[in-house]
């Protein structure tokens, strides 16, 4: 059993996610509830030679700049937070809520107007993790906010990061290093084929990946992982998929969706709770196409939590993003949206790769 949680954690999140270097600049934004969490990596950081700089977001901040700010005030950027994204050379986003339904009373207009101050920050974003000029990880720091909407403890929630992020291993780098290794053979095989189907008794759809790239998701983007992803072509995406598990939109559940795509373009859409919310976010460009298709592969994370950084990484299921495109796979579809959406494989998933069946029940075959 560790002694002291936070101190591997920093050690992980600056030495293997980051991998901070001497002279680096690191923007670390977050919550004052992640105080603790931000001194040991700022000790970590300073201790490797790093400059750090931090936003610490109080409760509320986001709420009451929303509802009060005018349209100048909305179209204003931080100097401080444009300059991290465009010069820094890392960026930890910890997330750590206060309350995770306090921005839905907030005028959809209002969250338009400032995503598109920001869209050009967003493009610049991606862009620069792309190809680690901006080496950046988001991680989770326990609250008592996503203790509740998983359905645990706040005790049971720390334990359950801890094991995920797998902090209790002897040396969680090296554990991490061998998660990277098994992984890679199945990034192998995938970047070797053109044409992958997702199949099961609820849905089917079907993709191109030629001229694409899998990427092996091995904690140093986010914390945890445990996903190979890429961005599908995108006029490719053909068929109906149907997602089991509920999707969260900026705190607001919808639950059984179903999308019917042709070409690559989303030409309907149901759901069966938060109809308005889909109905909203595919008004805004981008989004009825999709920047990702993924496959879960963290077997350790054994139960949903409302929180797309642990359930996107399920082992037995697949995930699809609508909206903006990997860079780093070769993605061109742009967005100030990237929405995942996850379905179970382990009941009669199938997947196919260049027609060989790769995959069945939650389980790689190769």
């Amino acid at each position: 059993m560790i002694t002291n949680p936070l101190q591997a954690y920093a050690r992980l999140l600056v030495n293997y996610c980051l991998e901070i270097k001497a002279g680096e600049r690191l923007y670390i934004r977050t919550t004052t509830l992640a105080e603790d969490l931000v001194r040991e990596v700022y000790r970590e950081a300073t201790r490797v030679g790093a400059h750090v700089e931090y936003d610490l977001e109080f409760r509320e901040r986001d709420r009451i700049f929303l509802n009060g700010a005018n349209p100048e005030q909305l179209r204003y950027v931080s100097p401080l937070y444009r300059q991290a994204l465009e010069e820094f050379e890392a960026y930890l986003f910890i997330r750590a809520p206060f309350n995770l339904r306090e921005g839905q009373q907030i005028d959809p207009k209002k969250r338009e107007a400032r995503q598109a101050a920001t869209a050009d920050l967003t493009k610049t974003y991606f862009a620069r993790t792309a190809d680690r000029r901006l080496k950046r990880n988001l991680c989770q720091f326990p609250t008592q906010a996503s203790a509740q909407e998983a359905g645990l403890s706040l005790e049971e929630y720390q334990e359950f990061i801890y094991s995920a992020c797998r902090l209790y291993d002897e040396d969680p780098i090296e554990s991490w290093l061998q998660v990277r290794k098994d992984q890679q053979r199945i990034v192998d095989h995938l970047n070797g084929c053109n044409t992958i189907r997702y199949r099961s008794d609820a849905f089917d759809i079907s993709y191109r990946t030629d001229g694409r790239t899998w990427i092996n998701s091995d904690g140093q983007t986010n914390m945890p992982s445990g996903e190979v992803y890429t961005s599908p072509v995108e006029d490719s995406v053909n068929g109906m998929v149907h997602f089991d598990y509920p999707a969260i939109y900026q705190g607001e559940e919808v639950q059984g969706v179903t999308l019917w795509v042709r070409d690559g373009y989303v030409e309907k859409w149901e759901a069966k709770q938060g109809q308005q919310v889909l109905d909203r976010v595919f008004q805004i460009p981008g989004t009825r196409r999709f920047g990702e298709a993924a496959i879960g592969t963290n077997y350790g994370i054994k139960r949903f939590t409302k929180n797309i950084l642990f359930d996107e990484k399920i082992g037995g299921t697949i995930h699809m993003a609508i909206g903006q495109s990997y860079l780093q796979c070769g993605g061109k579809n742009e967005s100030t949206v990237h929405w995942d959406m996850i379905a179970d494989m382990t009941q009669s998933g199938e997947i196919y790769a260049d027609e060989e069946k790769i995959y069945e029940k939650g389980q790689f075959l190769i």
